[in-house]
């Protein structure tokens, strides 16, 4: 079995200080969240894309705000509703009646950072028309294609509490989404951090007149990077090392959520391939060049969970799918310090670490 060696010449260097500015940035206007943080990043620096759940209020618009202003990246947030139509994200062609003819107008999708705000609240053919472009990075305009942005990430959000009119996403769909990923209230310190500085955010005169600041108006618009810098993080998650006893973990969770009696719908080749990309990316994120099982652990639940399905007797004995996760996840031995060391560097490098902050 071939291995996936890292690639020479890569400037981890560049990329952790990168990493560690875009942090410290973000957490100026965006209090706690860092594992949120984390999975953007991730979800950036590996092309893919991830769908956000929580309630409404926990800062979900202003992290992605920071997130784009920090890296110079341009961004787009559409609210689903119900009667938003494919051409209202995609674009459409418009009769010029000056010239009698057909020009192009590109919808908000074209763009680095797109928030899709609420996405199962849009119909069924909406939302396939979102992701169809997040699969192809391209959208089709009256019969001409047209090339997304690169960068491209869509941030998508969720409610799970409030279902009244809301178009459940299919298996399918969700599929195409790298990560799933649970937002929390934040801890009662981080609260209060969010409480002192709102109620120090004061007034802004605009226009003659005054508006009470918000956390948008404190963004800081200069960027602490850009494209190129972004780029070099790409490439630097593509030299992170991968062994054959880490692929074998993702091959035997994967093959487990197909076999387990409690579930009808396992996890499919997407999943694995996430499993991977994801992990490389976190190992970057947290200063290493070779990737670990706590990588998998740590972003197994993201990747995997929304792939699965349980049957009609599993979901009568009242389990649950991150139940029956965690128990895969239990069975897997791989937390001896030896099957530790066998994740390190590939052969033939000296194993130095990344001095990225986690």
């Amino acid at each position: 079995m071939s291995q996936l060696p890292p690639a020479p010449n890569a400037d981890f260097s560049q990329s952790a200080q990168f990493i560690q500015d875009v942090r410290e940035r973000i957490a100026k206007v965006v209090v706690g969240q860092d594992v949120v943080v984390e999975r953007l990043l991730i979800s950036l620096f590996t092309g893919g894309h991830i769908l956000l759940q929580g309630v409404p209020g926990i800062a979900k618009t202003l992290l992605a705000s920071a997130l784009s202003k920090a890296m110079q990246l341009d961004f787009s947030r559409i609210q689903f509703t119900i009667d938003l139509l494919p051409a209202d994200i995609l674009g459409s062609e418009i009769l010029d009646q000056s010239t009698s003819t057909f020009r192009t107008e590109k919808g908000p999708i074209f763009t680095h950072l797109l928030l899709a705000d609420e996405i199962n609240r849009a119909a069924p053919k909406v939302q396939g028309a979102l992701l169809e472009a997040m699969q192809e990075r391209k959208v089709t305009i009256g019969g001409d294609p047209f090339v997304l942005p690169a960068p491209f990430l869509v941030i998508a959000t969720q409610n799970p509490v409030e279902q009244a009119g809301t178009f459940e996403l299919p298996e399918a769909q969700l599929d195409r989404f790298m990560l799933l990923h649970r937002l929390d209230y934040p801890t009662p310190d981080e609260e209060r951090v969010i409480l002192r500085r709102n109620a120090a955010l004061g007034v802004q005169r605009r226009d003659g007149g005054a508006v009470v600041a918000t956390e948008f108006d404190v963004i800081d618009d200069s960027p602490v990077g850009g494209i190129e810098d972004i780029i070099a993080a790409m490439e630097a998650v593509q030299s992170v090392h991968v062994s054959d006893t880490f692929l074998e973990h993702v091959v035997e969770l994967v093959g487990r959520t197909r076999k387990h009696p409690d579930i009808e719908l396992g996890g499919s080749p997407r999943a694995g391939i996430s499993l991977i990309k994801a992990s490389r990316a976190r190992a970057l994120l947290f200063g290493r060049n070779y990737v670990i099982p706590e990588d998998l652990f740590a972003l197994a639940e993201d990747v995997v969970l929304h792939r699965l399905r349980l049957n009609y007797e599993a979901l009568a004995d009242g389990k649950t799918t991150a139940a029956v996760l965690q128990e895969m996840l239990a069975h897997m031995g791989s937390g001896d310090e030896a099957n530790r060391n066998d994740h390190r560097a590939a052969p033939g490098t000296n194993g130095s670490r990344v001095t990225a902050e986690a």
